[in-house]
């Protein structure tokens, strides 16, 4: 290049033309500098991005599975279910057997329905909803209960301390297969008082047990075919008499 002089300026190295502003000189190196960022920002988005969309859109958990039946939900509570049923049947050889009583009445078992309270009052009452609790997986509600009122018969001391650490060992600790549902207030309360316990340790917990076998358990024992076929078989037995 010339300058106004005439002579010749030696051209700019290389590397000063790179550390430059940065900036391309003229209209045509602008647009072909511009023209790949505004096809960038109209694109759609790659096959990834849009298999991502489609997940995102379709998802139905709370976190995205594999797909929309929530399938994985299901076998983890299948899987829930089959260890507590095995859990359960390991437990069973420790279970104390069934109250002795007579065989009820026609009477007495159609007394079950009126209220629960009724059904709980007699030992063949217990004993008939404890095995419908068995065929649920729940039997450690009747069993907690009847040990909580075990526990209230008790005068000595050192019986109390002792059934009251069974207690709390097969029935709130969290290890324990037998594990009742309970709330962590009670749960506190429990653990509080188990420093020096009393017959009454456990009265808030064995309620809250009580009061969920009433709501939950009870009305499916009515409907159940174990009720319904002890009461055709005592009336058979009434008929016959």
């Amino acid at each position: 290049m010339r300058t106004a002089h005439g002579g010749e300026r030696a051209a700019a190295p290389p590397r000063a033309r790179r550390l430059g502003c940065g900036t391309p000189m003229g209209s045509e190196r602008t647009e072909a500098r511009e023209q790949p960022a505004t096809a960038t920002a109209t694109a759609g988005p790659g096959p990834g991005q849009r298999g991502a969309g489609r997940r995102a859109a379709n998802a139905c958990c709370f976190c995205w599975c594999c797909c929309c039946s929530c399938s994985c939900l299901t076998v983890r509570n299948q899987e829930e279910q089959r260890l507590r049923r095995a859990s359960y049947e390991l437990s069973r050889e420790d279970l104390p057997t069934c109250e002795e009583s007579p065989s009820p009445t026609l009477e007495e078992a159609s007394a079950w329905a009126q209220s629960f309270d009724k059904l709980m009052l007699t030992p063949a009452g217990r004993n008939a909803f404890r095995q419908f609790l068995r065929t649920e997986f729940s039997e450690e509600n009747m069993l907690f209960w009847m040990a909580c009122e075990e526990l209230k018969q008790e005068a000595s001391k050192t019986i109390i301390e002792e059934k009251a650490r069974t207690i709390y060992e097969d029935y709130i600790s969290v290890l324990s297969p037998k594990e009742v549902s309970l709330d962590s207030r009670v749960r506190e309360v429990i653990n509080r008082s188990m420093a020096q316990p009393s017959p009454h340790i456990f009265d808030d917990a064995q309620l809250q047990i009580y009061t969920l076998m009433h709501r939950d358990s009870y009305p499916r024992f009515m409907n159940s075919a174990l009720y319904k076929d002890l009461l055709r078989s005592l009336s058979e037995e009434s008929a016959e008499a």
